[in-house]
Order: structure tokens, then C-alpha cells, then sequence
């Protein structure tokens, strides 16, 4: 029975992860190695071998233990005496359970990093009391801050080298104060040690009598993380419809925050379809209330349709929902991120695809600094905006580290290229305001939706490729019955045609806007968006435009890419793009212009050539 209750305890002990970061040679790994070693949680045969490869590989002299050889376990690691991967290592003490990420300090292993810190609850920086604060003391500060770790744990090692002077530590502890003022870094700590020689690592040190505060050790077991996750807010992603019988139907998952409570109004997303919890159900029973990280199954009191990466929500508390957002983001693949570049994002528990809409910003995270770039290589950091083809729900990263984060990966070789942390939502209007027009179609086409039928299933049927036709020239060259006697003729073919008039599209799309000089790029665009629609239908759309110049045709022309549009200029010859585009005499014959304009469609391939 005291085993029974042992293990249960131990089950139940709190679990803190934290990670240790800082430079080279600062003392990482010999840290934690020694923090096992005075913990008493090496077992004999362990420190046998740690002996043996200390006299190998070791770089603490010959009577030295090298407690960094604990975790430093790839051989290049060994050879460099560096970190280059992170290294977990699990241990316990009688108030708490610890996992420890053992991170690199150099730069270019700064994805590596980022990975050991994104599920931590505190971090361990490490200072050379030699060298004092440097640029990777800032670098791995930013990135604990943008990584939202609420607990900093300032750790100034080698304070044996400096003879336990408390002005070098203070010195220090200012300069990292005056440096992190503008970080999100929340809690502080700051401990004067030695990791080599143990000094207020586990024991405190008789060395630093003026040194008041916890033993790394003792701060690690009772500083208080249970504020730190986000219980106010109820997400709950779906990951899987359980249905074992007619009579049961629940929704399995992780809560990722918040609580939940039997008889709790809820909303499903994306519907807003509201219902109420009739029952928490787990392995071992029913519960009354669930908070995360639980994973439970869900029973509602109504059937509503939700499927597997939909998310249940508290009726009245709602994360926001969008295609379109801003993120930090850390990037980790060889081949750099570029703007416009199509990926798949993975965001709690949904899959989608994801384009980058802009890089507004890369930044150095030695200075941080801002530098405007077009693409982001290894390592670094950036802010962009992301445009997804189905709509996340999602809280900022502050708010929610959970539903606030998301990877991108390669669709090709499956691989994770990147790191995100969302910053807020993007409207439409911001998107569009900066944005040109090359960017503004890349956009469009990435996020249409298209049906079961294809582009070459409608051609198939149809017996045509969905194209347009836009009818120009100055006024009374007869563009109006050239346009509708091209109809007619098409109609009559069994084609798929359709004319709409230019009055008709003044007085029904283009009703709130003016017809003069200012509002003209407002009416090309619309004429485009509505054109690029109709030829998407299959349709071989016509219509008239009066005087247009080249630059408006241009618009037109790229507004229904990837789709054709073919330009006839009645009269004068206005725009003559390709050979595609035809100019006819003023006043021309309508059925020999409409002639001309068959037979153009079908030396184009648009149309048969039975048609002429």
C-alpha cells in the first residue's frame, strides 16, 4: 500500500520544463550535469562511465569531473566540447518533476533553440561572469521573449573565476535589467554560481554570504507556474468523431486551455451551431469539470454536425477567426522563404494550406534591429502575413501560446520549414492598401475555391474554353451591335455565351460609384473581378467598353489571368497587345466584323472550326 501511495504521489508531483541557453563555453550542460550530480540522481553505473569519459573526452583536467559530457552525447559534440543539438534529459525530486532542454548556442542553431523553447515554462540564461552580457545574451533573451516564456532565470556561472565578487554581479544583473526593460520577460531571477564547482546550484555557497536569494535548485522547485496557463479562455480542438455505437456520439480531443464544466454553453466553429455539454467522458469515468491539458471526449446535449480540426468554444467567448494574419516567425530550412511561396500550416490540430502574403520585416536578433527583405533564410526571424485557403481560429500568441502557434510545412518533402507565432488578425482593406496588383491576383488565386468540376470538364462540355471578349473603340464605331451579333451567332452555334451591357453594369455593380476620371480604376477592377468570374463559369463572356487605353486593357487582362481575354478595337486602333487582339475599321460591316471575330476565336483554339 505505501508503494501505491508513492507511485500516486509521484504521479501527481508537478511538472516544470525549462531550458538552458547562452553562449559558448558559458557553462550550459556542465550545469545541468552537475545539477544531477548534487541531486543525487546518478546512478553508480552512470558516474563510472562519466568518469571514464571525462578522462577521454573531457576538458576539465585530469581529476576533474566534465558534467557537460551528461548531455553532450553526439560525438561532434564531444570532439567541439559545444552543444549542436538540444538535449532532454527527466528527473525528479521529492516536490517536482523536471524535464530540461539543453539548447545550442550558437547562431546558426538558432532554429534548434527556438524548438526546445516553444514548450517550456522557464528558461535558464546563463552568463560568463568574465564576459558579462554579450550579443548572444541578447539574442537568446529575444528569443525567450518572442517564444512568450513567462520565467527567466538570469544564472551569472563562473563566479569562482571573478573571486565571488558581488560587484561584477550586480554589474551584470543592471546591464541585463537596462537591456530587457523592452522584452515581454514577466519574472526575473538572478543567482550567482559556479556549475563546476557547485556553488548555489543545489547547495548554497558559504562563497556568496551576500548573495540572499534561492539555490537554482530551490527556485526551480517552487517557483509558481500554475498562473501562467490560460484557464479563462476554453479551446478545444477536435481531433476525432467517437462514435462506438447508435446511442453515443462524442467528440475526442485535448483541451489546449481553459475549463469546461457539464451543462457549459458551447459553440461549434466554423458553424456558430450552439449547444450545451451533457457529459465529460475519460477512461476512468465521467468527470463534472475538465480543464487543460486534459484529453476528454465530449458529449453535447444536440446533434450537431463537427468534424475532425473544428474546434468547440465557450458560447461566449470566441477566438477570432480569419484567413489572414500577422506572425512572427522563426524560419529552419535551407532553401529561404520567399514571399508568395505556398505551404501547408498546421494549426491547432488543423491542416490547411498557407501562402505568405508579404515579409514585412527580418530582424536581427543580435541588435534587434529591423531590415526590410524579400525572403528569410536559416535561423533568422521576420514578421509576415499569412493567408490561409480555410479559415483558422485562432488568439494571439500573448493571449494563448496554444492556439497562437502554428508550423509551415513543405508540401513536397513534408518537412517542417518554420515556427509561427500570430500577432493579430489582418482585414481585407489592410491587405489591399499596400499591396500591388500582381500581388493582389497571386492572392485571389490562391484562395478561390472551385468546385467538382474543372476548367476542362466545362471546356469539354461546352465544346469551348471559358474566354472573354471585350469590344472597344471611340464612341459610334458600332461596338454595342458588334458585341450582340457575336452573341447571337454564338447562341445560335450552341455555345456557351453571355453579353452584358455596359449600362447594365454602370447601373447595377458600379451603382455607387461615380462615372468620372477618379472612379475609373474602381470600375476597370470590378469589370475584371466580374469578368475573371464569368469566364471561370465556362462562359465566353462579351462586352463593351468606351475609349479604354492601354493601361485599363492591361488591368483587364491581368485581373482575368490565368483566364484570356481578347480585346476588339472598332475604329482606331487603340491597344494591340498579341495576336490574339484584333482592330477593326470604323463603322465596319457588323457581320463582317462578327465574321472576323469567329474566325480569330477559332485560329485561337477558343472555339471550333466548324464554327466559322
Amino acid at each position: 500500500m505505501d508503494i501505491v501511495n508513492y507511485l500516486d504521489q509521484h504521479e501527481n508531483k508537478d511538472l516544470l520544463r525549462f531550458l538552458t541557453s547562452g553562449s559558448v563555453d558559458d557553462g550550459k550542460s556542465t550545469l545541468i550535469g552537475r545539477l544531477l550530480y548534487d541531486s543525487k540522481l546518478i546512478f553508480e553505473d552512470q558516474l563510472s562511465k562519466l568518469r571514464k569519459d571525462s578522462e577521454k573526452s573531457g576538458n576539465k583536467g585530469d581529476e576533474e569531473i566534465d558534467y557537460s559530457l551528461l548531455l553532450d552525447g553526439l560525438k561532434a559534440e564531444r570532439e567541439q566540447g559545444i552543444t549542436i543539438d538540444v538535449a532532454y534529459r527527466y528527473f525528479s525530486t521529492p516536490a517536482r518533476k523536471f524535464i530540461i532542454a539543453d539548447t545550442p548556442g550558437h547562431e546558426q542553431y538558432t532554429r534548434n533553440m527556438a524548438t526546445g523553447a516553444s514548450t517550456c515554462d522557464l528558461a535558464i540564461i546563463l552568463i560568463d561572469a568574465r564576459k558579462g552580457v554579450i550579443t548572444q545574451t541578447k539574442r537568446h533573451a529575444f528569443i525567450n521573449s518572442l517564444l512568450g516564456i513567462k520565467h527567466v532565470v538570469v544564472a551569472v556561472n563562473k563566479m569562482d573565476l571573478v573571486d565571488f565578487d558581488q560587484e561584477v554581479f550586480e554589474n551584470i544583473r543592471k546591464e541585463f535589467e537596462d537591456f530587457s526593460a523592452t522584452l515581454n520577460l514577466k519574472n526575473k531571477y538572478y543567482i550567482p554560481l559556479s556549475a563546476l564547482k557547485g556553488d548555489n546550484v543545489v547547495d548554497r555557497s558559504d562563497k556568496t554570504d551576500w548573495y540572499k536569494g534561492e539555490t537554482l535548485l530551490g527556485l526551480l522547485e517552487t517557483v509558481n507556474i500554475a498562473n501562467d496557463k490560460n484557464l479563462s479562455d476554453f479551446r478545444f480542438p477536435v481531433q476525432y468523431v467517437n462514435r462506438p455505437n447508435l446511442d453515443f456520439r462524442g467528440f475526442s480531443g485535448s483541451i489546449v486551455s481553459g475549463v469546461v464544466k457539464v451543462g457549459d454553453s458551447i459553440k461549434s466553429l466554423p458553424s456558430m451551431k450552439e449547444s450545451k455539454i451533457k457529459n465529460i467522458v475519460t477512461y476512468d469515468g465521467n468527470l463534472e469539470e475538465a480543464f487543460a491539458p486534459m484529453a476528454v471526449t465530449l458529449e453535447l446535449e444536440d446533434e450537431i454536425d463537427i468534424s475532425s480540426g473544428e474546434m468547440i468554444v465557450h458560447a461566449n467567448n470566441i477566438p477570432k477567426v480569419s484567413n489572414n494574419f500577422e506572425s512572427s516567425i522563426v524560419w529552419m530550412h535551407e532553401q529561404e522563404l520567399r514571399q508568395g511561396k505556398t505551404y501547408l500550416i498546421r494549426h491547432a490540430g488543423k491542416t490547411t494550406k498557407a501562402r505568405i502574403d508579404s515579409i514585412k520585416y527580418s530582424i536581427d536578433v543580435n541588435t534587434l534591429e529591423k531590415h526590410e527583405t524579400e525572403e528569410l533564410r536559416l535561423n533568422e526571424i521576420g514578421k509576415v502575413v499569412v493567408s490561409t485557403t480555410q479559415p483558422l481560429f485562432f488568439d494571439s500568441y500573448n493571449d494563448n501560446k496554444e492556439t497562437g502557434s502554428y508550423v509551415l510545412i513543405d508540401p513536397i518533402s513534408n518537412t517542417t520549414v518554420a515556427a509561427g507565432m500570430i500577432i493579430d488578425t489582418v482585414s481585407a482593406e489592410e491587405l489591399n492598401a499596400e499591396c500591388t496588383l500582381e500581388q493582389h491576383i497571386d492572392r485571389r488565386e490562391f484562395q478561390w475555391e472551385t468546385g467538382f468540376i474543372s476548367a476542362k470538364d466545362r471546356a469539354a462540355r461546352n465544346h469551348h474554353k471559358g474566354k472573354a471578349v471585350i469590344v472597344t473603340g471611340v464612341k459610334g464605331a458600332g461596338k454595342r451591335e458588334i458585341a450582340k451579333k457575336l452573341e447571337k451567332k454564338l447562341f445560335d452555334l450552341s455555345l456557351r455565351t453571355y453579353y452584358l451591357g455596359a449600362a447594365n453594369i454602370k447601373g447595377g455593380l458600379d451603382s455607387d460609384i461615380g462615372d468620372n476620371f477618379i472612379d475609373r480604376d474602381e470600375h476597370v477592377r470590378r469589370l475584371g473581378e466580374l469578368t475573371r468570374i464569368m469566364t471561370d463559369a465556362g462562359l465566353i463572356f462579351i462586352t463593351t467598353f468606351d475609349s479604354a487605353d492601354d493601361y485599363d486593357l492591361n488591368q483587364l487582362k491581368q485581373l482575368n489571368s490565368p483566364n484570356e481575354l481578347i480585346v476588339i478595337n472598332v475604329g482606331e486602333t487603340l491597344y494591340k497587345d498579341n495576336e490574339a487582339d484584333l482592330s477593326l475599321a470604323a463603322l465596319a460591316d457588323a457581320d463582317q466584323a462578327v465574321a472576323d471575330i469567329l474566325k480569330l476565336l477559332s485560329v485561337q483554339q477558343i472555339i471550333p472550326e466548324y464554327c466559322i
